[in-house]
């Protein structure tokens, strides 16, 4: 828990980096699939420089929204631009990389194999050394790709997006599988590419990662952006406190009390969203003598996205200021 506040603290020390003009953008998008509609009129624009979060639940249009990006998927109505051309285009496709979820490689190459592949595929590619250093493998370098752990497998992916030394990077859901340690030294190569001139747009359901990394956060739900803004602005949404805390009451009985916004059962306690936390305690202290383990913190990013999220059945737009 520290090391999040530190990692989150040192994102905000060092200021957000102007983001130039847009290098890639979805202009009034829709995509159906049958009844389904994935996106519902999208605008989203990817500025130069700059590390864009695309945060929703499961099914929000994250997926297609980065696929539409890669030419992978055709929109149903509305125009893709990338890097001043059409994602399917080869001049473009080789000035971008992207880490996929779903990707599937060979497994009986060797990492340095794969990263050699990759490589012939870009007119400029980084040196393999490079490459190797940035995404941690040297000393896997000659190791078979389906005999390394899950963890392994996901920084050879890494590699293989950025080994062509692209101008515009998509990462979904980079970490996952990475334990505590791997995770920070990735996002540590992910600011230097940002450092180095690069843009990103990064996928991720680790709310922690988008705070720590993230220029500006984008949140979509059933196909519609909701809420954009810094980490900062799009926390501010969401006023009030949050209590944890350990109690006999049971989840209904805590939801009715004056001033509680929501609340939800982590493991042995509850963590209730208030507007205004002293009353709320009083009032618990009032019917539960035996309350232990009370934790009062004030609403972050994950707070905020749930409200968006959980709040948004009319996909409303929340314009945040000045943006």
């Amino acid at each position: 828990m520290i090391a999040a506040f530190q990692e989150t603290e040192e994102h905000q020390e060092q200021g957000f980096r102007p983001a130039g003009e847009a290098i890639a953008r979805l202009q009034s998008v829709s995509k159906n699939f049958g009844a389904v509609h994935a996106l519902r009129n999208v605008d989203l624009p990817i500025r130069a420089g700059e590390l864009v979060a695309l945060l929703g639940p499961n099914g929000a249009g994250k997926t297609t929204a980065v696929k539409l990006f890669l030419g992978l998927a055709k929109p149903t109505a509305g125009t893709v631009s990338v890097l001043g051309g059409n994602p399917v285009q080869s001049e473009v496709r080789t000035r971008i990389g992207a880490m996929l979820q779903v990707a599937k490689v060979p497994e009986t190459l060797r990492v340095r194999e794969h990263i050699d592949l990759f490589s012939s595929y870009y007119p400029k590619p980084l040196p393999l050394a490079e490459t190797l250093a940035i995404a941690g493998l040297g000393e896997i370098k000659n190791r078979i790709f389906g005999e390394l752990s899950g963890g392994q497998k996901q920084r050879v992916l890494f590699a293989l997006a950025l080994c062509g030394d692209p101008d515009l990077l998509f990462l979904d859901e980079p970490t996952v599988g990475l334990d505590v340690e791997a995770r920070r030294l990735l996002w540590e190569q992910i600011r230097k590419l940002v450092a180095r001139g690069k843009t990103v747009l990064l996928t991720t359901h680790y709310l922690q990662e988008a705070d720590a990394l993230a220029d500006r956060i984008v949140v979509i739900n059933q196909g519609t952006i909701v809420a954009e803004g810094t980490p900062a602005e799009i926390k501010a949404q969401t006023t009030g406190r949050k209590i944890r805390c350990v109690s006999r009451l049971d989840i209904e009985t805590v939801r009715a009390l004056p001033g509680v916004v929501a609340v939800r059962q982590d493991r042995d306690a509850l963590e209730i969203r208030v507007a205004q936390a002293e009353p709320v305690l009083r009032e618990l202290l009032a019917r539960d003598a035996g309350l232990s383990d009370v934790e009062v913190t004030s609403a972050g990013l994950e707070e905020a996205f749930l409200s968006l999220t959980q709040n948004n059945d009319n996909n409303s737009t929340a314009a945040v200021t000045g943006r």
